[in-house]
């Protein structure tokens, strides 16, 4: 095999591969001796086929083969032999082939740029580390204490109220008659809430533990049994304990509620919980911090390629209107997006980082945590998604990459207060807006001026049109003058 290169344009190369024609024929023979075990023609023993008998029944089919093979083996080689990482599919145009002839083929392809990421070492960035205040752990800890409910057995005689527990036996008929769910047992309801049927609960009010209720509601448009929506139903209650509300104790007991060891651990695990809170907030500003300097790096040239690409990820749901308002825009995002993923990728590759199966795993994983109850859907989605299993690697790999800039970085570690750190988190989401809104103006800017190139375009039609009709006029009249 023999290469050589011709630069097109930039990136862009073309690479002739000549592949003489000894190489196809031992190809050839390997195919006939290998598809030679499995032909049963008549008259010849399996295996005993005579080479040019299956030349003349599969010579087509069997070239066409070999030269995808070929195809894809040299052109691979040639590539890796010239250093070359195509950046996208690359395109092969067939010169000269056929059987008993020379291969010349040419690959047209874009190469990825020379990245150079050793200025990457001297990235400086704020690490925040949030200092809890004893007061702010405690007031945490009051506000969940507040969210638990302590029920305490009420003496016997005590009418129930707002806010105590009834605890209920019941079952329900409409028009007389049973139907499905219709009996429960154990039901609690905090009154004054309404949260079973509509108005159940305040039927409820005064009952005293061991009595006989009987309770009228409309079942609502949520009932699962259709045909008795809205249908009054009678609910016959046996009330089995009424309980009154405690104020919750923050000690031992109530840590351990909470899967604490004790309130010590507890208050630790909080304070963790809320500095957690804040880290992850301004951690997302140091990530900023170093995409930020990245993007500052110097790149002479992007795959013109990989930015159409970017374009039509970024627009997809966009109108066609829409799309040419805001192509400039659009070129500049994918510009940029395409550069910080080409530097990022080439630290990477140098720094040999790579995503296991594992880590995805994990990732998913999470996934199934914040979506309780929907794990097979999150499963099937990725299973029927390649693409989508695709972006969650993109993802886990950026943050790896980031994880090891900072390691290398210039850290300037702060020690900072809750309250200095709301300060950061607003400041930065004050700045967001406005650069959103710069973003908004440039965008609204841009389609003032188009709209008034094309009044200006108009203006000039309108005015040619109106010269060649005075013309026309003006020979007519010299026509009927003379006349």
């Amino acid at each position: 095999m023999k290469t050589t290169i011709e630069n097109k344009k930039g990136l862009e190369k073309d690479v002739k591969v000549f592949v003489d024609k000894k190489t196809i024929s031992g190809y050839l023979e390997e195919k006939y001796e290998e598809i030679k075990k499995d032909v049963v023609l008549k008259g010849f023993r399996p295996g005993k086929v005579p080479t040019e008998i299956l030349k003349k029944k599969f010579g087509k089919s069997v070239y066409g083969e070999v030269i995808d093979k070929v195809l894809k083996d040299t052109s691979t080689k040639a590539l890796e032999e010239n250093k070359i990482k195509p950046a996208g599919q690359p395109k092969i145009d067939l010169k000269t082939f056929g059987e008993g002839k020379d291969l010349e083929y040419i690959i047209s392809v874009t190469e990825f740029p020379k990245v150079e990421v050793n200025s990457l070492n001297n990235i400086k960035i704020n690490e925040y580390i949030v200092k809890i205040k004893t007061e702010e752990t405690d007031k945490r800890i009051e506000q969940i204490a507040k969210t638990q409910n302590n029920f305490k057995e009420a003496e016997d005689g005590y009418a129930s109220k707002n806010d105590d527990l009834v605890v209920f036996d019941y079952k329900a008929t409409v028009d007389g008659k049973d139907f499905k769910g219709n009996e429960g047992k154990g039901t609690q309801l905090v009154l004054g809430k309404d949260l079973f049927i509509k108005g159940f609960d305040k039927q409820l009010n005064g009952v005293k533990k061991n009595e006989n209720k009987k309770v009228e509601v409309n079942l609502p448009d949520s009932f699962p049994e259709k045909e008795l929506i809205n249908k009054k139903a009678i609910f016959e209650c046996i009330i089995t304990s009424v309980k009154k509300p405690e104020e919750v104790k923050i000690n031992d007991d109530f840590a351990k509620n909470l899967g604490a060891k004790d309130l010590n651990n507890l208050k630790e695990l909080i304070s963790k919980q809320i500095n957690e809170e804040y880290k992850n907030s301004l951690d997302m500003i140091s990530k900023k911090q170093i995409l930020e300097q990245v993007d500052k790096q110097k790149l002479d040239e992007l795959p013109r390629n990989l930015i159409e690409q970017e374009i039509q990820i970024l627009s997809e749901n966009m109108k066609e209107d829409e799309i040419k308002k805001n192509k400039k825009s659009l070129e500049e995002q994918a510009k940029k997006r395409i550069k910080t993923g080409l530097i990022l990728n080439a630290f990477g590759e140098k720094n040999n980082i790579k995503v296991s199966q594992e880590e995805l795993n994990v990732e998913i994983q999470k996934q199934f945590k914040m979506m309780p109850g929907q794990e097979k859907v999150v499963k099937e989605y990725y299973e029927k998604n390649p693409s989508a299993i695709e972006r969650l690697r993109g993802s886990i790999y950026e943050e790896k990459i980031i994880e090891q800039i900072k390691k290398t970085a210039k850290v300037n570690k702060k020690e900072i207060s809750k309250e200095e750190a709301e300060k950061i988190l607003k400041a930065e989401n004050e700045k967001n807006l406005i650069e959103q809104k710069k973003l908004a103006k440039h965008n609204h800017e841009h389609r003032e001026k188009t709209k008034d190139k094309i009044k200006t375009i108009e203006k000039k039609t309108k005015t040619v049109k109106e010269v060649k009709s005075v013309t026309k006029k003006t020979k007519v009249t010299k026509k009927v003058s003379k006349k």
